[in-house]
């Protein structure tokens, strides 16, 4: 290989491995912080929308203000409880993924505090695959679900049994995701248990 080629090739690979060494960095950094808050700053880290609600209230005023904001019209959500805060601010949902849902309303598992990373599972997205979901995803969890990273997050798994069709997502800055979900908002509504 050529000594052009060489210097090229480390140009060209030069912001990811700087991006995946800030990740590693601030991990570490971050390794006698409490789980919340490691999470939360790895998280935005990767581009997400971190959002503390201290009750449902202030989730559905922080839900409202995220739907307002970036102009949602139409949003997948097949979650019993999450749809009751869609029908309190009037905005059409469908309970299967349409290509015209400009939004997707979920849950999830877990939230991996080691990485900022977020699980799915076929409870979250039902079949589909979490690359199809719309550019726009709100995600409500819960403190509890907060662990320590994907080890601790699938020994749970395997101890609640039948859960498949798993995955994890990012913000979309985060180099750990398929290159074409560069552009995904993810918003995180975090609430106490």
């Amino acid at each position: 290989m050529s000594l052009f080629k060489k210097i090229v090739g480390k140009i060209l690979n030069q912001p990811e491995d700087d991006e995946n060494q800030d990740l590693v960095k601030l991990g570490d950094q971050l390794k006698n912080a409490d789980l919340d808050y490691k999470f939360a700053q790895l998280f935005t880290h990767s581009g997400g929308f971190f959002n503390y609600c201290g009750d449902e209230a202030e989730a559905l005023q922080t839900l409202n203000h995220i739907l307002k904001i970036e102009d949602i019209k139409s949003v997948f959500c097949w979650d019993h409880d999450l749809k009751n805060f869609l029908d309190v601010v009037k905005v059409p949902y469908t309970t299967e993924l349409e290509l015209f849902n400009d939004c997707a309303f979920i849950t999830c598992e877990y939230l991996i505090a080691y990485d900022g990373r977020i699980m799915l599972s076929h409870n979250n997205i039902l079949h589909y695959h979490s690359s199809r979901l719309p550019q726009k995803i709100i995600i409500m969890a819960n403190v509890s679900q907060i662990v320590t990273n994907l080890n601790d997050a699938m020994a749970k798994i395997k101890r609640n049994g039948n859960i498949r069709n798993l995955t994890s997502i990012s913000g979309g800055n985060s180099k750990l995701d398929t290159p074409n979900k560069d552009n995904t908002k993810l918003f995180l509504l975090l609430l106490e248990d």
